[in-house]
This record gives C-alpha cells, structure tokens and sequence, in this order.
C-alpha cells in the first residue's frame, strides 16, 4: 500500500497520507513521491505546487506535523497550503466557537430536564436518558449523550447534529426525529445527523460535511 497518494482536484493537488501506515512509511513513500514529481517536468505543469496534506481520521502531533512540513520543504517546487485531517478535536471545537457565535454548553442534564438555547450550541456535558438539549440551530456535541438531541428546532431541516450518537436516546432535526436502536450508528464522534433531500432523518460522516451542507463546511473554514 502507497503510504503518500498524490491527487489532482479542481482546487489543486491533495497529498494523502494514509491513517494505517505508520510515520517511517509515509515519510519514506512521500519523499519517493517528491523525487519522483521533482525529476519528471512533465509531471506538472506549474511552476509552484501547493498541496493540501490531507491525514484522513488521523490526527498528526506538531512534531509530525514538522517533519511533513521539513521534508517538503527541500523540495522547493511544492509548499503546503494546510494539513487536515477528518477528525475533529476540543481544539477544533473550541476554535469553532471561538470562529462563530457558537453558545458554549457544559453541564449535566438530568432525566427530566429540558435545556433549550437559541443558536448553535457546542456541547461539552452529558445528557441522561429522559433528558433533552434542544436549540434552533447546529448541535456540536464533544460529550455523552443518552437522552434527546433537537436541532433546528422548531422547523430549520438545514441544521445538523455532529457527535458521538452511539448511546442517544433519540434524535431530532426540526420536525424528523429517529429513536436510536443498538448499532444503528457507528460509536464515533465523527457522525453528522442531517435531514436529507427527501425530508428523511439521516446519517454520515464528518467527512462528508462538504456534500451533506456546503454552506456550514465553508462557514467553519472546511474542518
């Protein structure tokens, strides 16, 4: 398996780094790639090259993140433009927050308890079985959820719900709800809850933003 796979998009070039390879490999693939792209001008046609380094579900360390950073940078035809990854951290969240008019949420709502927000809420807290978060915008939701999630309450069908709904109770999206049975979703933070084209409750991943709400992807800078 390539570690380091080149791609041509309509913006430019993504550099994909595989998430199962490990370090050593994908520096050694990499700089096979450079000195093969680097000898061949027929390879591309622009003088200046940049990549965007995209780490799939894995979350590089500033030291990785230099090394990728180093060994592109003795190749003086390609530059980086941003290292992603499909993942996102506290950090990211609390740059969302800090990015948009994102209400910050951190507290325990109990088995009867109904919390209701206006706007997009970044959920830090838990929520138990019979109780329920509801807002009229996004939920961003990095913390344990066994009760209720509404967004776009009371009609918005364009709003999501992002996180870990493994454990919900139950999901709702303006008018659609979905009771989550066992294994109905993938025990993974990276879940979207979205509305889709036919009005009907749905599932993907984080890294599907872009296709599922262009606009919100491009409104948070395209986590």
């Amino acid at each position: 398996m390539q570690a380091a796979v080149l791609r041509g998009t309509q913006n430019g070039y993504d550099l994909v780094l595989k998430q199962s390879a490990s370090m050593d490999q994908i520096l050694a693939d990499l700089r096979a790639l450079l000195e093969n792209l680097n000898v061949d001008p027929k390879a591309m046609e622009t003088a200046k090259v940049s990549l965007d380094v995209l780490t799939e579900d894995r979350i590089l360390t500033a030291d990785e993140k230099s090394q990728i950073e180093q060994l592109v940078g003795n190749y003086p035809r390609f530059e980086i433009h941003k290292i992603a990854a499909n993942v996102m951290t506290i950090a990211d969240a609390i740059q969302l927050r800090e990015r948009e008019n994102v209400h910050l949420l951190s507290k325990v709502i109990r088995n009867g308890q109904d919390v209701t927000m206006q706007g997009d809420v970044l959920f830090l807290g838990t929520v138990h079985e019979g109780g329920k978060l509801c807002t009229t915008g996004n939920i961003f939701s990095m913390g344990n959820v066994s009760g209720i999630l509404q967004a776009g309450y009371p009609d918005d069908e364009s709003k999501l719900i992002m996180g870990n709904l493994a454990t919900a109770q139950q999901v709702r999206i303006a008018e659609q709800f979905d009771i989550i049975e066992s294994d109905q979703v993938s025990d993974s933070s990276q879940t979207i809850a979205y509305v889709n084209d036919l009005h009907v409750l749905s599932y993907g991943k984080l890294s599907a933003l872009k296709k599922i709400n262009p606009k919100l992807y491009n409104r948070i800078g395209g986590i």
